[in-house]
């Protein structure tokens, strides 16, 4: 579909070559001659750029009218490029137009290649913003359908990943499948896990927790499925298992790679049967519990190595859900930050910067852990460059600092009120060392 081009202006012989011009080049354009005509028909259709003269009357010149015109079509659409056709003696004020949101202006006699590339460049460009407007539209449309038509457990995003990992938990809470919850440590995954729990047809029921990896493994069956009174040393009463405890519920077990050859073996059963024994019975006991498990361990390399069982990998594998690292949906920084803070506390924009340049090797975690030292250290609750302990050595802070190396640098200017030496402070450097970074890169301070 071409585009469509608005001309406004009283000349006929300008329209009538414009119109030509535009026709060659395979474009849809319309003329009127008076702000009036022009006005009426952006009220009544849509189009994608507006070419408008300065002067309609005979005895006007000072280009009021086309100022006003345009003004108006801003009303209008506060959008849509505008470009000023001006006669040489009101180029000040095209520019001046320009300067309030005008496209481009050309000069009278026009250069028609130099105006088709104006033309074409404004198109693509408005094309490329109603593009991201579309985009930007439909994710917020997706975020508050998923905000308002599911429990999302205070989770804190802002990145495509998540909004695509959430949309696929929502999707699948409310099926009774095994879920597999992959991701490396701290990414957020028993978030994940309580939002599939709490969207889920067993919402109302327990949901148990149990990280298989931090149990010993003399004891990990003994959690999981119990025993009885003295079915080993110093068990001196019975012992209800979390199968047991999470019966018409959900059971959560966390770094599942490291559970035992036997514990796999129990947990077949209990996946094939819903059934088990206590340790130290041969009572059966029939549970009805949704599993959700995780792990930060490559199963498949585990399983090559016989460390984990296949037929359990795809038991507990029906659907899963991986969890992106935080270096690689860093527009999630700034949220949960916020997320973290306690009330009162504000972030130099200087540290945000910093955070946007690190690889947060220990993610979500990390990050929360080094806000909470931040805030400790912070007496007047404004967080800065020297209170965060961001675990790089001095050359690889160099480096990240670097990476950001202009804005870094204006930005503590600003947060320290151009102070050079609070500002080389915050930035872990000397001041000389600050001074050659300020002539390096042309900062005014």
């Amino acid at each position: 579909m071409s585009s469509r081009i608005l001309i406004i202006d009283d000349n006929q012989d300008i329209t009538k070559a414009l119109m030509v011009m535009l026709k060659i080049e395979g474009f849809d354009a319309v003329v009127v001659h008076s702000p009036n005509e022009g006005l009426l028909k952006l009220n009544e259709s849509d189009f994608n750029l507006v070419i408008q003269d300065m002067n309609f009357s005979e005895d006007m010149t000072s280009g009021k009218e086309g100022i006003e015109l345009f003004h108006q079509i801003r009303n209008i659409n506060p959008d849509i490029p505008i470009i000023i056709i001006t006669a040489w003696t009101h180029v000040e004020t095209a520019v001046d137009l320009v300067k309030h949101g005008a496209a481009d202006y050309i000069g009278k006699p026009w250069d028609d290649d130099k105006l088709m590339v104006s033309i074409k460049n404004l198109l693509e460009l408005e094309e490329v913003r109603q593009s991201h407007a579309i985009y930007h539209q439909n994710k917020l449309n997706q975020d508050t359908q998923l905000k308002t038509e599911f429990n999302l457990c205070g989770i804190h995003y802002q990145s495509d990943l998540m909004t695509r990992l959430l949309q696929m938990t929502t999707q699948i809470a409310h099926s009774d499948v095994p879920v597999l919850i992959t991701g490396p440590n701290g990414v957020g995954k028993e978030k994940i896990a309580e939002i599939v729990q709490a969207n889920s047809s067993c919402s109302k029921g327990p949901f148990i927790k149990v990280n298989v990896g931090a149990l010993p493994q003399e004891l990990l069956e003994a959690e999981l499925f119990g025993a009885e009174a003295g079915a080993y040393t110093g068990n001196t009463k019975l012992r209800i298992g979390r199968f047991e405890a999470a019966n018409n519920g959900t059971l959560f077990l966390d770094e599942i790679g490291n559970l035992s050859h036997e514990g796999q073996i129990k947990l077949l059963r209990v996946l094939q049967t819903g059934e088990f024994e206590r340790i130290g019975s041969h009572q059966t006991i029939k549970v009805n519990v949704r599993i959700i498990s995780a792990t930060n361990s490559d199963l498949k390399q585990a399983i090559l190595e016989e460390r984990f069982r296949e037929d359990l990998f795809y038991r507990l594998n029906v659907i899963e859900l991986a969890v992106p690292a935080l270096c690689d949906r860093k527009e999630d920084i700034l949220p949960l930050t916020n997320l973290f803070l306690s009330s009162g506390y504000k972030v130099q924009q200087s540290v945000i910067n910093l955070f946007q340049s690190y690889h947060w090797p220990g993610n979500v975690r990390e990050l929360q852990n080094v806000l909470k030292r931040a805030m400790l250290l912070a007496q007047n609750k404004i967080i800065t460059l020297e209170h965060i302990n961001i675990k790089l050595d001095v050359q690889k802070k160099q480096s990240a600092i670097q990476e950001i190396n202009k804005q870094v640098i204006i930005d503590s200017l600003k947060d320290n009120n151009h102070n050079i030496m609070e500002t080389a402070r915050c930035l872990g450097l000397s001041r000389s060392a600050l001074y050659r970074r300020l002539k390096k890169f042309n900062i005014e301070y």
